[in-house]
């Protein structure tokens, strides 16, 4: 994953991406373009950084694969707990009881 932040909190999530789960190469956006004024902040990333952050994450050198193989776990591992059985369906699953619960609570089932 190449990351552009622009925004707010785009900044943070490029920083989990980037350096906590190492699955994206940044492009070395730095200033913070305010919304409606974009325009006026000027150009914060070249075409040159911007090429070489996508020729990172495509290249078959050892920190691309590696990029790829972690962005891979945790594809799987989200999979995972999506599944019937996993964390986030037993979590979905138990949400949905509790609105009913409430529901019924409220309305006198």
């Amino acid at each position: 994953m190449v990351t552009w932040p622009q925004f707010q909190e785009q900044f943070y999530n490029e920083n989990l991406i980037v350096k906590v789960l190492r699955i994206g190469v940044s492009v070395g956006a730095q200033k913070v373009a305010h919304l409606g004024e974009e325009e006026k902040s000027g150009v914060v990333v070249k075409s040159e950084d911007l090429r070489k952050a996508i020729e990172m994450v495509m290249e078959d050198g050892k920190e691309s694969e590696d990029i790829r193989k972690r962005a891979r776990e945790l594809g799987k591992m989200a999979n995972e707990v999506i599944e019937e059985g996993g964390s986030s369906h037993k979590n979905m699953i138990r949400l949905l009881q509790d609105i009913r619960k409430q529901s019924c609570t409220n309305n006198s089932c």
